[in-house]
This record gives structure tokens, C-alpha cells and sequence, in this order.
């Protein structure tokens, strides 16, 4: 009886989109009149529907019923003659021997859809991991749920992401893209499945969205501008991050990445910049502000790391060539693991410089002492409520330790 129900469901959902579609001029294209079935292999069928929908001079839909199909690696390029919108209300499970490093791969469009209530799953508590890449400065990529490269003036909305070999969404060259909605989900245990990573991209927006996984929720890498982060609950996993910066070489500026209205919970770090010591390229941080963030028991609630170096793989003794500068951390509030929950170690040739620290309210839970804060080569501007005080004192040589967690690159 469920299985008739789901295809009733499925038919109804389907004779709906067709109506509506028609009365707004729009083409639509399911994969299963290319011949794709629930429980089989369908890239070929993917790449002949999406062929078909990117050349379509009209509004398209390509459409991915409700089921579960098996995807190995796809790409889905452009540029395409209208609008498309890619509607997942199925779930697409990627090949338990993929080929490729990721599952995915939009490119090269513009004025991109991706929507419906289906998932992206990874399968990686099935796949197992084929490198280490925590010890290792290269290696062999896993694979991406969904990589997003030169897509423009585009949205994703109310999809679900689950258990990525790698990052679950990565945003590369991107530019006035929304993420909205989006759900990610997997394993504390699964080491870097970041969950919505952005670099050498600008204008974009991540709202009102849910993650939890084994890496960091959002990370903002560098050559980034104008990148919005509200409304995100993160938690378990690494909280908010702007960087790793500095590990590879002819990257650019990060500025402009405003985090707001934010809730982090039993995240090992909660909002963060981190850069490489002994860093490949040279540039500034500017223009980043943190503001009304909730913090339930966050182990690091407000780290800046310049000696960013896990399972050393850099050599610490070289300061970080990076500049931050034009920093605010702004109404950050709740309860923190650690009796350090401020930290703020910038480089010591290039100290941190207008780094504003106002209203912090943040209450200890562990035994382990007082609540406090360390700082290194920052003089911040303080401001209201203070609690801890930022600065109380002078962080160790060794305190970076503190901020690096084991799932982390």
C-alpha cells in the first residue's frame, strides 16, 4: 500500500508541475522518458535530459521524480539558452566506486535554478575513505556532493545534502548566487565534509539553513567578496569560518563576509579566521563582522588563528603573510566548553588591526578554572558588555592547539 501511495504521490506531483508549467510557458523534462528508473544507474539519462533542457529556447524544468537513483559523477554544463531550473524531488546516491571528485558538477550557466525537496546523498558511510588528506598537504580529493563553478544570478532552495565523501556543497567563481533552505547532514565522525564552502566568488548569500556534519558548517575561502551568512544553526561540527587562508599560492583578498543571527551548538569552534603560517600567498582580510551569534556550548567561541597548522603540515616559525584587518565580533552570547572562549592570535609580522570586540555575554560550564580570553599582536577596540574581557591574557606560544579539532584539514 506505501509503494502505491508514493506513486500516486509521484504522478500527482508530476501532472501538477506539467499544468503549472505549461500555463507559464516552461518545458519540462523528466529523466524518466529518457529512461531512467528508480534504482538503477541513470548518468546517461541525466546527461541526454539535461542536453535537451539546456538547449531549449524556453524556461526549463528538469525534472527528477520522486525515488532513488544512483548517479556516478555528472556534468552539467552550459551555457544554456533560457532559465533552467533543476527540480530533485528524488534522491540522487552517488556510485560506491565514484569517478571523478565529485558527484555533481554545475558549470558555466547562468540564471541556474536548483529546488525541490529531494537529496543529494554521498554515501559515505558506504564509500570509506580512499586518502587522508588531514596528514597530507596534497592528496587525492574525495568526491563533492554538488560543485557549483561559473554559475551566475542563480538560486538553491529546500534541497538536502547527506553523508558527502568531501564538501557537501563548493561554490568556486561563483557570483550572485543564493543558497536558501538547504539542509546538510552528516556524521560528526566524518572528517572535512564541510558543509557549504565559497571561494573566488562574490555576492553570495547563504540564509536560513541547517547544517551538521564533521567539518566546518560554512567556510569562506580566499579570493572572496560580499558573502552574507544569516540565519545558519550549525551544530555538531566547526562552526563558521572564514578561511583556511594562505595555503595555496596566487590566491586574493578576502572582504566584505558578514555572519548575523546565528546559532552554534556543541560546535568545536564557533566563529573563526584562520590563516596559514608560512603562508603560499600574500593578501588582506577586511571588511569581516560577526554579530548576534548564539553560542550552546561551543568549545572556542570566537577564535582569530594566524598559526593555523593542523597535524603540522607548515612550519609555525614563519608568521602569516596575511593581513586582517577591519574586524567586529558583535553580541556574541551563550555558553562556552572551554574556560578560553575568546582567542585572538594574529601574525606577528602583520598584527591584526582595528579588531572590535562589543557585547560579549558568554558563560563557562566546564570546572576548569575562570572564563577567559588570550590574545597575540591585536590591540582590540572594546565595547560594551564584556564577559570575558577580550585581551585578559597573553595567549601561549602553544594555544593554537586548542582550536584545531581532529576533523579538521
Amino acid at each position: 500500500m506505501m509503494g502505491l501511495k508514493s506513486n500516486i504521490m509521484a504522478l500527482l506531483l508530476h501532472l501538477l508541475l506539467m499544468l503549472a508549467s505549461t500555463a507559464k510557458g516552461q518545458s519540462i523534462f523528466d529523466i524518466t522518458t529518457y529512461g531512467a528508473k528508480p534504482n538503477t544507474d541513470i548518468t546517461q539519462a541525466l546527461a541526454n535530459a539535461w542536453k535537451d533542457a539546456c538547449a531549449s529556447t524556453n524556461s526549463s524544468i528538469l525534472l527528477i521524480p520522486i525515488g532513488v537513483y544512483q548517479l556516478n559523477q555528472s556534468i552539467l554544463d552550459g551555457p544554456c539558452k533560457s532559465t533552467i531550473d533543476f527540480r530533485l524531488e528524488g534522491t540522487l546516491q552517488a556510485h560506491p566506486n565514484p569517478i571523478g571528485n565529485m558527484m555533481v558538477l554545475f558549470e558555466h550557466i547562468d540564471q541556474l535554478t536548483v529546488s525541490g525537496t529531494g537529496a543529494f546523498d554521498g554515501q559515505r558511510k558506504k564509500g570509506g575513505d580512499k586518502n587522508d588528506c588531514r596528514l597530507e598537504k596534497t592528496c587525492a580529493k574525495f568526491p563533492r556532493n554538488v560543485k557549483f563553478n561559473s554559475i551566475n544570478n542563480s538560486i538553491v532552495k529546500d534541497i538536502t545534502s547527506l553523508d558527502s565523501q568531501n564538501f557537501h556543497i563548493n561554490l568556486f567563481d561563483c557570483k550572485n548566487v543564493t543558497l536558501q533552505n538547504v539542509t546538510i547532514i552528516s556524521p560528526e565522525s566524518n572528517p572535512n565534509s564541510d558543509g557549504i564552502h565559497v571561494s573566488s566568488s562574490e555576492e553570495i548569500n547563504i540564509l536560513n539553513t541547517q547544517i551538521s556534519n564533521g567539518a566546518d558548517c560554512v567556510s569562506v575561502g580566499d579570493s572572496s567578496k560580499q558573502i552574507t551568512i544569516t540565519n545558519v544553526t550549525c551544530g555538531p561540527g566547526d562552526g563558521i569560518s572564514i578561511g583556511s587562508l594562505g595555503r595555496y599560492a596566487n590566491r586574493t583578498e578576502v572582504t566584505g563576509v558578514t555572519v548575523k543571527s546565528c546559532k552554534l551548538i556543541n560546535t568545536w569552534n564557533g566563529v573563526r579566521i584562520k590563516s596559514w603560517p608560512d603562508s603560499a600567498s600574500a593578501y588582506t582580510a577586511s571588511d569581516l563582522h560577526f554579530e548576534d551569534i548564539e553560542m550552546v556550548n561551543v568549545s572556542n567561541p570566537v577564535v582569530i588563528n594566524q598559526e593555523y597548522c593542523p597535524f603540522d603540515q607548515c612550519d609555525k616559525k614563519i608568521p602569516s603573510k596575511i593581513k586582517i584587518s577591519n574586524v567586529s565580533f558583535k553580541n556574541i552570547r551563550g555558553t562556552s566548553a572551554t574556560s578560553v572562549a575568546i582567542q585572538l592570535i594574529c601574525s606577528k609580522d602583520l598584527p591584526c588591526e582595528d579588531v572590535e570586540v562589543a557585547d560579549i555575554d558568554l558563560t563557562y560550564t566546564g570546572t576548569q578554572g575562570r572564563i577567559t580570553s588570550q590574545c597575540r599582536n591585536v590591540i582590540p577596540i572594546i565595547t560594551g558588555k564584556q564577559n570575558p574581557r577580550a585581551c585578559v591574557e597573553a595567549a601561549p606560544i602553544n594555544a593554537t592547539s586548542t582550536s584545531t579539532s581532529m576533523a579538521e584539514l
